[in-house]
């Protein structure tokens, strides 16, 4: 049985993964959220705990006795305080295992005029998680950071995985996958441990994602 905290369980990503962790019989799952009353309907299947991702001792409490963090955090003003409360948390609860989810363009790894768009799009979203994600590669946590292209709601799990210093050019890539990723590292956790993964939809390459 692994034992997984969820934070930022309300968000679209975290909401799809939670299906595949319901429905696995060897995870027991720990939702962390805002708001609890969020997530009511799910009581039968998973702990929840209301509490605040940028407070370290809410977070430590979450933590207790759990193998994995799985973090779906958001927020452009508070990601950088969030990594810095999820990692004291984590090492004062000794638990070492996280996934954490970024965003596209924070090694500045987009080429070319896709690249240009993303940067002149997310603006300060990109130095903000860029600023978080180096403090998760500093923290000597087993961390895998991942980093998304642009995301659709397609009812499909179709991706493919590029490390850090290697160049994305796909431009999108669905909610589902990114979850069924997620998914992935929590059922094979030794995989990818210390890497930052970027994950795009193969064929997808253009100037910008193609709903834009």
């Amino acid at each position: 049985m692994v034992k997984v905290v969820v934070l930022g369980a309300h968000g679209q990503v975290a909401q799809i993964a939670e299906r595949f962790l319901f429905a696995d019989k060897d995870v027991d799952t720990t939702l962390f959220l805002r708001n609890a009353e969020r997530m009511a309907d799910k009581k039968s299947q998973a702990t929840i705990i209301e509490g605040s991702a940028t407070d370290a001792a809410q977070l430590e409490k979450a933590m207790k006795g759990q193998d994995i963090v799985y973090a779906n955090l958001g927020g452009q003003n508070d990601i950088d305080l969030e990594a810095e409360a999820v990692i004291e948390a984590m090492k004062n609860a000794n638990v070492k295992r996280l996934i954490w989810i970024s965003t596209l363009g924070i090694y500045d790894e987009v080429p070319g005029k896709f690249g240009e768009w993303n940067k002149k799009t997310l603006g300060d979203y990109i130095t903000e998680y860029a600023k978080a994600a180096k403090r998760i590669e500093d923290s000597g946590l087993n961390y895998t950071i991942i980093r998304p292209t642009w995301m659709t709601n397609k009812d499909e799990v179709d991706y493919e995985k590029s490390k850090k210093g290697e160049p994305i050019t796909d431009t999108e890539v669905s909610r589902k996958s990114v979850a069924a990723y997620v998914y992935h590292l929590i059922k094979n956790p030794k995989e990818d441990v210390k890497e930052s993964i970027g994950l795009g939809k193969p064929g997808t390459e253009g100037d910008k994602p193609s709903w834009y």
